[in-house]
């Protein structure tokens, strides 16, 4: 059961990039993942996250309307879509999985606590 986030790299204010979790050992559309970022000397931080079974997208307030997670059970994978780029985007961006199925009767989908099982994280510079 693994988690591989990919698609970070530099890109300038106003820009748009997509990243990447492709699961392993599970399939995407049956469970929550979500998407965090951690900036530097700051906590890990909720952006989206898209429940199992299509019943559902959650955004944080600070990016809803600029950011869009979605799904591709083909390819076993969950995008984020970020849109209009900051200099304030610049964190480490985390996907993780709720394979506990603890979100769906919780519907806690902004904790880190409800998600076992975590990407390594890929890093997103926006800079001008």
């Amino acid at each position: 059961v693994q988690l591989q986030a990919s698609g970070g790299g530099l890109a300038r204010p106003g820009e748009r990039l997509t990243l990447s979790c492709t699961a392993s050992g599970f399939a995407v559309r049956d469970y929550a993942i979500a998407w965090f970022r951690q900036a530097p000397g700051k906590e890990r931080w909720w952006l989206a996250s898209i429940a199992r079974n299509s019943l559902g997208e959650y955004y944080s307030n600070s990016v809803r309307g600029r950011f869009s997670i979605s799904r591709d059970s083909a390819k076993n994978t969950v995008y984020l879509q970020m849109n209009n780029l900051t200099l304030e985007d610049t964190a480490v961006y985390f996907c993780a999985a709720d394979l506990t199925l603890l979100t769906y009767s919780t519907g806690n989908y902004y904790q880190p606590g409800q998600y076992n099982t975590w990407g390594q994280g890929t890093l997103v510079t926006v800079s001008s």
